[in-house]
Order: structure tokens, then sequence, then C-alpha cells
């Protein structure tokens, strides 16, 4: 595939791209990286892993201000619904980021340019890109844009389950049984008490959390392994 034209993409993204050497190789494969060395300057992992970042950064920032009086395990669960593989790989297709992906003859054949995983890898990388080109103002007006709609679902006056009953829900539906939470330790006097709290499925700890009751650490242990679930990785041994 070609070079994309930066202004038929930056109108596609609804920004005015200045740099175009970090979105060019946001676009570029490793794939298509490998068997065309000399074509790109490099592919697009780098860009990703930047991305992830600063779309974490910026989504937990616009959530943080949307919702001030929601604790932290409302908010992970709140992200956790909007930054996820698929949630990304539908953005990346409404942008039509498809059409503008170099990959290798073999990625190409075998359909990567439908694959979630894929997809979603791109449009990390172009927020990446776009942070390196136009800085965080603007990649955060950018994204916020983007996912305006998402922001407010299901809205103030119908929140989110809480975290912990929609890991359960999730992991009966996926994997026919229920988490529960071992405590993992406490620190600190016995009247201001840190509490450190794992959710485990199957045997195997999904993440841990921390608060000052341990009904806290557990409902945040559980939005973190949401997240991770919900992010396609795989449960801690």
């Amino acid at each position: 595939m070609a070079i994309p034209d930066l202004d038929e993409l930056g109108e596609r993204l609804g920004i005015v791209l200045r740099d175009p050497e970090p979105i060019s190789q946001a676009l570029v494969h490793s794939s298509f990286f490998n068997e065309n060395p000399t074509a790109a300057s490099g592919h697009n992992e780098r860009l990703e892993f930047l991305g992830d970042a600063v779309i974490g950064l910026i989504v937990s920032q616009l959530l943080y201000e949307r919702y001030p009086d929601e604790d932290e395990g409302f908010l992970t669960a709140r992200r956790a619904a909007i930054v996820n593989r698929d949630a990304l790989a539908q953005l990346a297709r409404s942008l039509g980021l498809d059409r503008y992906l170099r990959l290798g003859r073999g990625e190409a054949v075998a359909g990567g340019a439908t694959r979630p995983s894929l997809l979603a890898a791109a449009f990390e990388a172009i927020a990446g890109a776009i942070f390196l080109s136009e800085g965080l103002a603007a990649t955060r007006d950018w994204l916020a844009r983007l996912i305006g709609e998402q922001l407010e679902l299901p809205g103030a006056e119908a929140p989110p389950k809480a975290a912990k009953s929609r890991l359960q829900e999730l992991t009966q539906r996926e994997h026919r049984t229920k988490p529960y939470y071992e405590l993992v330790g406490t620190v600190g006097p016995p009247h201001d008490q840190v509490f450190t709290v794992a959710a485990v499925l199957d045997g195997r700890r999904l993440a841990t959390g921390t608060g000052s009751s341990r009904q806290r650490a557990e409902e945040q242990a559980a939005g973190s392994a949401l997240e991770a679930l919900m992010a396609g990785a795989e449960p801690a041994g």
C-alpha cells in the first residue's frame, strides 16, 4: 500500500497533521517492515506502547472530571468499558484506518486489516503519533471528540454497576465461575489501615487493589481485573 495522503487522513481523523513521520510510521505493521526494511523508518509497536499510555491518561482525566463524586472502582470500570481492544478497534474502523494500514503480504492475505487486535494497536499508535506531533492538549481534544458519547453512557442518572458485580457477571458468562477476593495484607495502625486485596479466578490472581477498607480494596481489584480481562490479558499465574 502506498504511503497515506496525510491531508486525507487528517481530514478523516479531524485534526491537522503537521509532522508526517510519526503518523506514517503509526500505520506500518511489523510484518510490512520485516518484508520491506528500507520502505519505512520503522514499524508502529513503539508508538502503540506510547499511545496506550496517552489514551489511558486522557480517558482517566476525562472521567475524573466528568464524575467528581465517584470512587476509583467506578472510574476504573468506566475506563475499562471505553479503553479495551474491541472498543478501540471499532474507533479505528470508524476512522477508516484499515484502509491505510501497511501490512506484509501474508498478513494482508490473512485479513489482518480486519483483526480487532491489529486495529486497536493501530489506533493506539495513531494516538501516540498525534501526541508526538501535536502535543497533549491537541490529543486530548481529538480523543474527547471521538469518545464523548461513551463518556456519557449510561449517564449520571444510571451509573454503571459496581465493578464487583460486573466482574462476577463477566466471569460467570465467560468462565462459568465466580471470582473471590483474597486479603494480601494490611499496613498501618489499626485506626488507619490500608488493605491490599487480590481478585482471584480459578486459583489465579487477576489483579490487586488497595483501599482504606477491605470493601474499597475489593472494588478496586475488581475494576482492575475487569480492565485486564476486557483488554484480553491472561490472568497472572
